[in-house]
């Protein structure tokens, strides 16, 4: 075996070592973590399914609350299905927040949500009080209201009047940390307003892996006339990414890309980038100007960022490629 083959192979060896340590470190953790959500303390046990609900909970909560975030990483919301062990977490858990509007889906999933009395659907009961506010695609309800700042702003009452109802004692606590959370969603959603307003209004289209940003599109891309934001988004999957794309689906989105000459498509962190490549091909051999945006958009899910920095991340990111 020659010198360079060694190293080669050495290199490979030790790649693999460190990423097993690294992923054996990281499940050690977050065992621990989760035994420590598990035990009995003078804290609140909070279960939020996504990331987005837990975040706005964690804030609210603060030192009163322990969050366990049940679907984690990039797993998809849509379809996810009760693993072990979560039936004890939603057991343990004395309140448990989720987004509601059939965004959890999957089968078990859903019939442990729905007979949970200490459940509260976030996005439900932000429904119940604007259902004005509320899109639709068809007769389905988008249930990704986290895309529009001021929209998700109206999730912490609904949040913040179940944490009182159950901690009393701590209630101001609670409100006063919802409303500097409501002031902080508020600024940063007129920072992202005027971001976005700054690329030419000619360029302001968006084309992404799924239909995540349509509350995005309506609340940062468009004009003021009334639906004018529906000709600015277009995505070759659904409100559910299935990845299974027909030519019509292809033809739909080379149709977008010829009338509003965009050139650039950005795909999500947790849908599988085949579509967007599908799409860009597709284009290239119709000698389109189009390509896929190096970097990725967080829509279902945030990575290791907070709510406000995952919707600051995308603002940048659009404002970059589309300018």
């Amino acid at each position: 075996m020659t010198r360079i083959k060694k190293t080669v192979l050495f290199f490979l060896l030790a790649t693999t070592f460190l990423s097993l340590l690294l992923g054996c470190s990281r499940n050690s953790e977050r065992g621990s973590r989760l035994k420590s959500w598990m035990q009995d303390s003078p804290e609140l046990r909070v279960l939020c399914t996504t990331a987005q609900v837990g975040d706005l909970v964690s804030y609210i909560g603060g030192d009163k609350v322990k969050v366990w975030i049940l679907i984690q990483g990039d797993l998809d919301p849509h379809s996810y299905e009760l693993v072990k062990g979560d039936d004890e977490k939603i057991l343990h858990a004395e309140i448990i927040f989720y987004n509601g509007l059939n965004l959890e889906h999957g089968a078990s999933l859903y019939a442990s949500l729905h007979n949970q009395t200490q459940a509260v659907a976030v996005g439900e009961k932000i429904q119940e009080k604007f259902p004005e506010k509320i899109l639709r695609k068809g007769t389905t309800i988008d249930p990704h209201l986290w895309m529009d700042i001021s929209l998700w702003q109206l999730g912490l009452d609904p949040i913040t009047e179940k944490l009182c109802e159950r901690d009393a004692e701590n209630a101001s606590y609670y409100r006063e940390r919802a409303g500097d959370l409501a002031a902080r969603m508020g600024e940063a959603h007129v920072a992202l307003k005027q971001k976005m307003a700054q690329i030419p209004v000619e360029k302001r289209y968006l084309l992404t892996s799924h239909d995540a940003f349509r509350y995005f599109a309506r609340g940062y891309l468009a004009e003021e006339t009334e639906g004018e934001w529906q000709h600015r988004f277009a995505a070759p999957e659904g409100l559910a990414p299935d990845g299974q794309l027909s030519s019509m689906d292809i033809q739909k989105m080379i149709d977008f890309l010829r009338v509003t000459r965009a050139s650039v498509l950005f795909p999500e962190s947790n849908v599988s980038r085949d579509s967007i490549q599908k799409i860009a091909d597709a284009g290239r051999e119709l000698n389109l100007d189009v390509r896929v945006c190096n970097e990725t958009l967080y829509g279902d899910s945030m990575g290791d960022l907070s709510y406000l920095e995952m919707m600051e991340k995308n603002g940048d990111v659009i404002a970059r490629y589309l300018k």
